[in-house]
């Protein structure tokens, strides 16, 4: 009985992981691209540094994404799911949201900040790295600088 509970708890944990907009858009995106920093994927949400990592890590807690880093650098694409429930479901996902118009519109997005960036409009140059982001209780505005947390 040991076995099935660990295969229901891994299940759970698993739809846990997916029932989050910013992890299915972050997927559709990896699904789309071999590798991204985690600055692609800031520009193209629209989200800080740190909802971005945050949310980054538990898709990698949950085994669907891995990380590298490259100097102050991560860079996210997604693994190979071991369990065939699961690796159902991520085709099933896949296709469901290929023929939605707001995953067509993340990719043009993401296709044109790619191609900003090649361009010589590096991830520090980002609005999202110069953006400050007011916190509430200290009124103090923090800068996020890529690879660091808060």
């Amino acid at each position: 009985m040991q076995v099935k509970e660990i295969q229901l708890k891994e299940t759970a944990r698993f739809f846990k992981v997916l029932a989050d907009e910013a992890r299915l858009q972050m997927l559709w995106l990896l699904f789309n691209n071999r590798e991204l920093c985690v600055c692609d994927i800031m520009e193209v949400l629209e989200i800080t540094q740190s909802k971005a990592s945050r949310h980054l890590a538990a898709l990698r807690n949950a085994g669907l994404a891995t990380d590298r880093r490259e100097g102050l650098w991560s860079y996210y694409s997604l693994c190979p799911v071991k369990d065939e429930v699961a690796e159902a479901f991520m085709k099933l996902l896949k296709a469901s949201l290929s023929k939605r118009a707001d995953s067509k519109q993340l990719l043009a997005k993401l296709s044109s900040w790619l191609k900003a960036k090649q361009s010589g409009d590096s991830c520090q140059k980002s609005d999202h790295f110069a953006r400050p982001v007011k916190n509430a209780k200290s009124g103090f505005v923090p800068t996020y600088l890529p690879g660091r947390s808060r």
